[in-house]
């Protein structure tokens, strides 16, 4: 059962930027961040879509960079 408190994905990462001390992505990188998740996702596990995110912000990479890396990784491994 959801609760009644439970907030939009737009104001919880809002929330949760504020907790971590910076501004929250925008739409476009979320954007970006969804397809990235979906080519990990897509290309292996489902699990490969978070912690690829995770490791993007770990390395300090922008996500529309980390999506072409990520799209380049797939096309020459079905290559």
């Amino acid at each position: 059962m959801m609760s009644e408190t439970n907030s939009s994905a737009r104001d919880w990462l809002d929330g949760f930027a504020h907790e971590l001390g910076f501004d929250a992505p925008d739409e476009e990188a979320i954007n970006t961040l969804l397809d990235l998740a979906g080519v990990a996702a897509h290309d292996s596990e489902r699990i490969a879509a978070p912690i690829a995110c995770w490791m993007i912000g770990v390395a300090g990479i922008e996500p529309s960079d980390a999506l072409a890396l990520a799209e380049k990784y797939v096309s020459e491994r079905t290559a």
